[in-house]
């Protein structure tokens, strides 16, 4: 049981844009690249319009996403609550419930009976979280943007040595995340109440592949405070 966390965890992370920007994982992957014209904020900026514009986004103040999780044989459910930078992540393996949280402050991850410690060097970019994700993302912290072509396909590229992330140059939407824990593909987006938000995530870290589905996702209810205690 103790393999098959460390990668939810890494999800999780995955999920927070700050806390996922470890040093880059290259790939094998044949790719053209060449310089953008455009700035690390025009990329950002592009990206909140499609999710759904930076006031919508800025709206909302809670969330509670229900996902499939797949990995090495399994299904099953995992139930995430956020609000600001707090979360509470929680799955049940074969009678065994599993738990991450973040207080804002501390936090930890416990299956078994046994609960670790989120390391101090996670906790500085983890007080940097949102509700939303995209709203993590800060232009400072990259210096250029490439254009990348994979596979007859155009993606601005935002990198520095903390992370690369891959940016549909049609839509503007994310599609692709790299970094120490490994690497994360968005398959496609839902749209839940105006806003676009990851629908299927291949996630691939720790040597074990992960399939992480969303069913549902509601917005400004059903948090308080008291799930982060």
């Amino acid at each position: 049981m103790k393999k098959i966390i460390i990668p939810f965890f890494c999800a999780v992370l995955f999920s927070t844009s700050v806390a996922a920007q470890q040093k880059t994982t290259t790939t094998a992957a044949k790719t053209e690249a060449k310089q953008s014209k455009l700035t690390p904020k025009d990329v950002i900026d592009k990206y909140v319009s499609a999710l759904g514009g930076k006031d919508k986004l800025e709206a909302i103040k809670t969330s509670v996403t229900e996902n499939t999780i797949s990995v090495q044989g399994m299904e099953f459910n995992m139930t995430t609550k956020k609000m600001g930078n707090k979360f509470r992540s929680e799955q049940s393996v074969m009678g065994q419930k599993m738990t991450q949280l973040f207080d804002g402050e501390k936090g930890y991850f416990e299956q078994m009976g046994k609960k670790n410690e989120i390391p101090a060097d996670k906790i500085v970019e983890l007080k940097k979280g949102k509700t939303i994700d995209a709203l993590g993302y800060d232009p400072a912290n990259f210096q250029t943007v490439t254009v990348e072509k994979i596979d007859g396909k155009d993606y601005n590229v935002l990198a520095s040595e903390k992370g690369k992330y891959y940016f549909d140059a049609s839509t503007g939407l994310l599609s692709k995340s790299e970094s120490k824990e490994g690497t994360a593909v968005i398959s496609n987006y839902m749209t839940v109440d105006g806003i676009k938000f990851p629908a299927e995530v291949n996630a691939e870290g720790n040597g074990q592949k992960v399939v992480i589905k969303t069913t549902k996702i509601v917005l400004n209810s059903g948090v308080t405070d008291a799930d982060f205690k």
